[in-house]
């Protein structure tokens, strides 16, 4: 679709964006105009992204068919009169309807590799990322041989943990079968179908014999935070950000299930983010232990197996 037929309240966007097209001829003249639209505009960043340059950037390299990470080789170069309308319309998408950036592109990055996404899950941005990286040290004695990715989504923690751990076998489990359908893609698409499977399952339910590690990003997000989410939000599926009044509607059941599933010396890493103050003053029996991360990100417990024996 042309910019020119794009339908619009903000008569002023749409006129820049008339203009933009005339105007403004090369590669680093889009990302110049976009920053600038961006910043009127209030747009939030945090979904892969966290500055209007690095968006920008992402989106007008998308747009041409090129590598984002290569913008610097092309930023002189002139563009036709097609491919200047074809950015301008995916920027005026972005910054009209608040969809993010990586729905808009179709990919996001976690633990270095790409991962396919749309609409149908979360855009992938947990801090485990970095336990990850880290082999979820100090906590695990030894190499895991089973583990489960709960509430899945994307499939991105699980099939990072495969990657990461090359002899363990992964499951990834979800109850939603949209969502499993994108974690099923990126199964195949990054090569590890015979490590890791896809399981429909509420919790626990499709869930068999015991794991050395379960970890999990489940929907946490309370009633007054869903309340005042920031617009870019509101494109993901909501069944997997709310998750009640304090937010702690899933987390409770799997504190009271996940010791069934772990090995004695096994290992439950569960994102809770902001209800981590309400999951504290729940649980002051448990040892929680909550992870700082170098890159961002908060609400991230560890707990060994031993330590549900309390509850």
């Amino acid at each position: 679709m042309s910019v020119l037929e794009l339908q619009s309240d903000d008569l002023s966007l749409q006129q820049q964006a008339v203009e933009a097209i005339e105007q403004l001829l090369t590669v680093q003249d889009l990302v110049r105009w976009s920053v600038s639209r961006m910043a009127e505009a209030g747009i939030y960043f945090g979904h892969g992204t966290d500055n209007p340059q690095d968006e920008s950037v992402l989106l007008v390299t998308h747009a041409l068919g090129l590598p984002w990470n290569q913008a610097d080789q092309w930023r002189d170069c002139r563009l036709t009169r097609s491919e200047r309308e074809t950015v301008v319309s995916l920027l005026v998408t972005r910054i009209e309807q608040r969809v993010p950036a990586p729905y808009l592109v179709g990919e996001a990055w976690f633990c270095g590799l790409p991962y396919l996404v749309d609409e149908r899950v979360l855009i992938p941005r947990s801090p485990i990322a970095e336990l990850i990286e880290t082999n979820f040290q100090p906590w695990l004695q030894h190499q895991p041989k089973r583990i489960m990715d709960l509430c899945t989504g994307s499939g991105c923690i699980g099939i990072a943990c495969a990657m990461q751990f090359p002899d363990a076998e992964v499951e990834l489990l979800d109850i939603s079968f949209d969502a499993l359908a994108v974690a099923e893609e990126n199964i195949q698409r990054l090569e590890v179908h015979d490590r890791v499977v896809a399981l429909q399952s509420d919790l626990f339910s499709a869930a068999h014999g015991r794991y050395d590690l379960i970890v999990s990003n489940p929907p946490y997000v309370d009633a007054d935070d869903m309340a005042c989410l920031p617009d870019e939000f509101h494109h993901e599926p909501e069944l997997a950000l709310a998750a009640g009044n304090d937010g702690l509607d899933l987390v409770r059941i799997m504190l009271k299930q996940a010791r069934d599933h772990l090995t004695d010396d096994g290992v439950l890493v569960v994102e809770v983010g902001n209800s981590w103050p309400a999951l504290a003053d729940a649980h002051p029996q448990l040892p929680f232990q909550w992870q700082e991360f170098e890159r961002g990100g908060h609400g991230v417990f560890v707990l060994r197996a031993k330590d549900l024996d309390a509850l």
